[in-house]
């Protein structure tokens, strides 16, 4: 779900490396090429959602991991940040989490992983974001919520969190200690990692991606007289 990032088709190539058929859904059919089935769909709406995923699940035989990535992010002070925009954001990050992981229960078996994709912004704050923060952070929520209630059935629900990802390499990398920001196949390996038997004991976790950042303080790494001072 969310099926046409950098993320999700970086991750569709980790996951077919190991011999996976992948399914995908998106809006609209961007990136459906890199799938071998996809459905189009809006699944903030649970009857879509619901259809999508048992499609989905009709055509590859069943389920084995899914991957919860949709997002929409507008950046804009409070003030600025309309009703629309804030509902939009919710309903992108959780609306659709929960119903795609409700309709998809059924499918799984002991075994199965749900890896959703939260953000470094859950758990830092960045300028002009509060719809977005909010719904990754309550994204991490509904994480370890579906991963109590799911264990017992041996389901395992974790989340990555990644800092800035992007293959384009004049990307500012100012305040991230490894000096330069992620790429989405290190995104993807992650969610491979949590995604298959080599996280086998891991559920209600949250992998950070981001390159150290969540780590820094702001005041000692980022403002020009106290980097100095430490440096």
């Amino acid at each position: 779900m969310g099926a046409n990032s950098q993320i999700a088709l970086a991750t569709v190539r980790e996951f077919r490396s190991t011999g996976a058929k992948i399914a995908g859904i998106g809006l609209d059919g961007s990136g459906s090429d890199a799938y071998d089935a996809f459905a189009v769909a809006d699944c903030t709406d649970p009857e879509q959602a619901a259809g999508a995923v048992r499609t989905l699940a009709d055509e590859l035989g069943g389920i084995d991991t899914i991957v919860l990535g949709a997002a929409r992010m507008k950046a804009a002070p409070l003030e600025q940040t309309s009703d629309s925009d804030w509902s939009d954001a919710i309903s992108a990050v959780l609306d659709s989490a929960f119903y795609v992981t409700r309709a998809a229960s059924p499918h799984l078996s002991s075994g199965a992983a749900i890896v959703a994709i939260s953000s470094v912004n859950a758990h830092i704050v960045a300028p002009w974001l509060p719809a977005y923060s909010a719904a990754k952070a309550g994204l991490e929520g509904l994480v370890r919520q579906l991963a109590i209630e799911l264990a017992p059935r041996g389901i395992r629900v974790n989340a990555v969190a990644p800092g800035a990802i992007t293959d384009d390499p004049t990307f500012s990398a100012e305040g991230y200690p490894l000096g330069r920001v992620g790429r989405p196949d290190e995104v993807a390996r992650a969610i491979h990692f949590l995604g298959t038997d080599a996280s086998s004991f891991c559920t209600a976790s949250v992998l950070v991606v981001d390159g150290g950042l969540s780590a820094v303080s702001p005041v000692a790494w980022l403002r020009p007289d106290m980097r100095g001072r430490w440096s």
